[in-house]
């Protein structure tokens, strides 16, 4: 069952995009684009989510983007 988010697909593409643009216009290879990407989710972490609830919300970031990593597989 898909899952239903409350932003629409214009604004994740949008943002989307300007990351990737980002990462594209800096020639960032693998290991430097997901340095900062990860450095990204520990700031958005730090700056939006309360610290007891930060463990847990991690936990299930890991556990979406490892299903979405193994779902691409197939």
């Amino acid at each position: 069952m898909p899952q239903q988010s409350k932003y629409s697909d214009q604004q994740f593409d949008a943002l989307m995009h300007d990351i990737i643009v980002a990462i594209e216009k800096n020639n960032a290879d693998r290991d430097l684009s997901l340095m900062v990407l990860g450095n990204v989710i520990s700031s958005i972490f730090e700056q939006q989510v309360a610290p007891a609830h930060r463990a847990q919300m991690a936990e299930q970031f890991t556990q979406v983007l490892l299903k979405s990593i193994n779902n691409e597989k197939k």
